[in-house]
């Protein structure tokens, strides 16, 4: 009979709707064509009713993991109500109509002391079965083989194993003090016997399939849509980011605009701090010099302060102390200088006599003129004094490429000069010589280069220089604050510890 078979422990996979379960076999019945288990795991958890009931259609699989001894199998009725100790309920597992299964509830009662069984200790090894035991085990092929025929599901025994101890052995517990003060503390620390855990390894694939990461955070995200809160693990702000030169916590807030122009602005810059550079009209520009030289700021100290800050800037294009040391001898860097005859080229002259001052090559281009300005001759009478090199022929600048072009052609007033043959064949060169090129206070009108730069140098305040000016920088050349309020413009200084800075388009 099939009851012979009672108490034994089984795994059951009801495929991947159900589930799989383990318990103790309580009933079997052939009839109806199912199997109740006592004491039910699904996937691995304990499940929170004491019985559980399966059709054979509904079976996929069926493992016996444990065979009850001899004369346990009708002691499997009493396994529920020791586990239990309080009326419970019963579940019947069946498919519905939507294929998910439904439970049916039926009442059971026991008041029976409480006793758990152990694990064989002979899991997974060789045992010798005993006669009756084999044939109690034939005789129960015979019974699951005409229940689960209808379903035509595959059985496999995995591991067939004897108890080494009887089912109704207890496990004794400590006691805490002699007097037992203790004992129900760690009743309540330890109580729970490790035996319980079933003997097949927890589905962690099956069980993590359960969780839909999905539908939970569709979940969360319509929570904080609706209660206008977020959750600390998906913030819906970014932080602020900051550079290394800037303070996370601020004593006073800053000014950004702290230079203010009697007119509007036809163009804006800004530094990398922030502060905003508005533009000048070059008639602004040029009361602004002259106001500064009435104060004692001369054109000699202006063309000295031009030409220390446009060789510093020069000086970093051509790689800074990584090219210019004492170990790189031979890769001395070469500069083609091209001045023209006014003040703009004085400046271009005292830049390169800084620059062959730091072991630069300069080749010094300047036309010949019968009468020169007086700025112009001083220049290079101290130009004369370096190993710098002075042409007046385009033939004489180098054929092979240099490694930058410093250009001081073109001048704000004297638009003649850009029809002379010279002129024309000076810029012919540059934009043939593929050499990056520094314009030193280039003018307004992008009509009027005839040489596009890729960095341009601004003198105190930018003029509003086009594209064809490249990238602007400004330099400091020494004006006084109260200078710029003479003329009209509230002045604060946006170079704080260096002399040239560059400039960023608004």
């Amino acid at each position: 009979m099939a009851t012979d078979w009672l108490g034994s422990i089984v795994s059951i996979n009801c495929g991947e709707s159900l589930g799989v379960y383990q318990g103790r076999v309580s009933a079997v019945d052939q009839v109806s064509q199912t199997i109740s288990l006592t004491r039910p795991f699904h996937n691995g958890v304990k499940c929170l009713v004491p019985e559980v009931t399966f059709r054979a259609r509904d079976i996929t699989e069926l493992k016996i993991l444990e065979i009850p001894g001899p004369g346990d199998s009708g002691r499997c009725g009493d396994l529920q109500q020791m586990e239990t100790g309080i009326p419970g309920v019963g579940c019947q597992v069946g498919p519905s109509q939507n294929g998910t299964g439904k439970v049916l509830k039926k009442p059971i009662s026991s008041s029976a002391p409480q006793n758990i069984p152990r694990r064989t200790d002979m899991k997974n090894q060789d045992i010798i079965i005993s006669p009756q035991q084999q044939c109690s085990k034939s005789y129960m092929d015979r019974h699951l083989e005409t229940l689960t025929q209808s379903k035509g599901f595959r059985r496999r025994h995995n591991s067939w194993s004897s108890s080494s101890r009887h089912p109704n052995q207890v496990t004794p517990k400590k006691s805490g003090l002699k007097n037992g003060q203790m004992k129900s503390k760690d009743d309540e620390c330890f109580g729970d016997d490790i035996d319980e855990i079933p003997d097949t390894d927890f589905d962690f694939e099956g069980n993590l399939a359960l969780f839909d990461k999905a539908a939970v955070f569709e979940e969360i995200e319509t929570y904080e849509r609706r209660s206008g809160t977020r959750s600390r693990g998906t913030p819906s702000e970014k932080p602020a980011r900051y550079r290394h030169d800037e303070n996370i916590l601020e004593s006073e807030p800053i000014v950004y605009r702290r230079i203010v122009v009697p007119q509007n602005a036809n163009k804006e810059f800004c530094t990398d701090s922030g502060l905003v550079v508005p533009s000048v009209s070059y008639e602004l520009h040029k009361k602004l010099l002259s106001v500064a030289e009435k104060h004692g700021l001369t054109l000699e100290r202006r063309l000295e302060m031009t030409g220390v800050c446009a060789s510093q800037m020069a000086l970093s294009l051509l790689g800074g102390p990584n090219r210019l040391n004492p170990k790189n001898v031979h890769q001395r860097p070469t500069v083609a200088l091209l001045c023209g005859p006014h003040v703009k080229g004085a400046q271009g002259i005292s830049c390169g006599r800084h620059l062959s001052n730091h072991d630069v090559h300069v080749i010094l281009f300047l036309p010949n003129f019968v009468k020169m300005l007086e700025s112009i001759t001083n220049e290079l009478n101290l130009f004369s004094k370096t190993q710098g090199q002075q042409v007046s022929s385009v033939k004489d600048l180098p054929d092979t490429p240099v490694d930058l072009v410093i250009n001081c052609l073109d001048c704000h007033e004297n638009a003649f000069l850009r029809d002379q043959p010279w002129y024309k064949a000076v810029v012919d060169w540059a934009n043939q010589n593929r050499a990056p090129v520094l314009s030193i206070d280039p003018p307004i009108s992008e009509m009027e280069l005839g040489i596009d730069a890729k960095w341009s140098l601004a003198l105190g305040l930018p003029l509003p220089l086009g594209e064809r000016a490249g990238r602007v920088y400004l330099c400091d050349i020494g004006i006084p604050q109260k200078v710029f309020q003479e003329v009209g413009i509230n002045y604060h200084s946006p170079f704080g510890c260096k002399f040239v800075i560059p400039l960023h388009s608004t």
